[in-house]
């Protein structure tokens, strides 16, 4: 029997009705955890709370399939995922199933579009990274910044051209021992992306979906037709205010990296998880910026791509591109935007 997915779901919305017929979608919200170890959110539009319960166990299941496959920490019987690539480095080819193929073909596309801003086949340097900052998390008295050497030696073997895939075989492979791939700042918003792809071909609409903020928004708010209003974080967490804008979207993405998530402090200066690929140190030009655009995937490694630059790189870099739009959050609070970022901004 089919484990059926335990959900809180609340009607948040509620429509009267004369009659069966002038019946109208209500509004309802699901919620669960673990998936890409983080928080997935769901607010539909559906005529009964059974229908939209059949939608929420849609999304889990397949965002818990690409969870497997794009996991770099564990294994799962019969799938060979990111960690078995990773296992197998230097050793053997990996046949894996076609979803892994197209992720990293895309993240090899983003590789040459952002000019190895963000790269995969960093994964060396970030296990480093991973190790100080848990350790440094665990015991902050303690905590210390890793040697410089030890990145340069482990940067040696980042070279993306040495993940070789072959897709006739359906094969990945890693040339080298030493190297491994870490596809976190492509795997969640690229997932997003393909089950809300996979959501409106099998006859979803208006929903907004959620996977630890990389928010992916579709059709709108029931009979009412609004946009769909998403908040940005303000990464200032002593703030009292805890959003810096609502924004009004519909077929789109909004996503924002930031310094206010994964990081751990060495002397009072936070260090945080997006590390540039130049410096093998964590990029501190910005406490945070955010990508709106409609493919997920895209906006999860532009906004990776343009916190590792100065911001008049970066800025000219989202200018090169159709329908992307970008906001850049400085340390000293200053917020600079792409030309029709603040149209998306809601009126209240």
């Amino acid at each position: 029997m089919k484990h059926k997915l335990l959900v809180l779901f609340a009607i948040l919305t509620m429509t009267s009705a004369v009659s069966c017929n002038l019946r109208q979608p209500q509004k309802y919200q699901a919620s669960f955890l673990i998936l890409f170890n983080t928080i997935t959110e769901i607010v539909g539009y559906a005529d009964s709370k059974e229908d939209f319960e059949e939608f929420a166990q849609f999304i889990h299941d397949n965002l818990k399939e690409y969870h497997e496959l794009y996991d770099k920490y564990n294994a799962y019987e019969g799938i060979n995922n990111i960690k078995t690539i990773n296992d197998n480095a230097g050793i053997a080819p990996v046949k894996v199933d076609r979803r892994i193929i197209d992720m990293l073909l895309f993240s090899k596309e983003m590789y040459e579009r952002t000019n190895g801003t963000v790269n995969i086949a960093l994964g060396p340097v970030l296990e480093i990274w991973h190790d100080y900052r848990t350790e440094g998390i665990d015991d902050p008295t303690n905590a210390k910044l890793p040697p410089m050497e030890d990145l340069i030696a482990a940067n040696a073997y980042t070279d993306i051209n040495q993940l070789i895939i072959n897709e006739e075989e359906s094969t990945v492979y890693l040339t080298d021992e030493h190297m491994s791939i870490d596809v976190g700042a492509i795997a969640k918003g690229y997932a997003t992306e393909q089950v809300t792809r996979m959501a409106i071909e099998n006859g979803y609409t208006d929903f907004l979906l959620s996977v630890g903020g990389n928010t992916r928004a579709v059709g709108t708010k029931g009979k009412t037709h609004e946009l769909w209003s998403v908040g940005i974080q303000n990464p200032d967490k002593s703030s009292e205010q805890s959003s810096i804008h609502t924004m009004a979207i519909t077929n789109m993405s909004l996503v924002a990296s930031g310094n206010y998530e994964r990081y751990y402090t060495v002397d009072g200066k936070i260090y945080h998880h997006i590390i540039d690929p130049n410096t093998l140190m964590p990029a501190d030009y910005f406490t945070a910026v955010s990508i709106l655009c409609e493919d997920s995937g895209m906006a999860d490694a532009l906004s990776t791509a343009i916190y590792n630059m100065p911001y008049e790189e970066g800025k000219k870099f989202i200018d090169s591109f159709d329908n992307v739009e970008a906001m850049w959050i400085f340390p000293n609070g200053e917020r600079l935007y792409s030309e029709h970022f603040k149209d998306y901004i809601k009126v209240e």
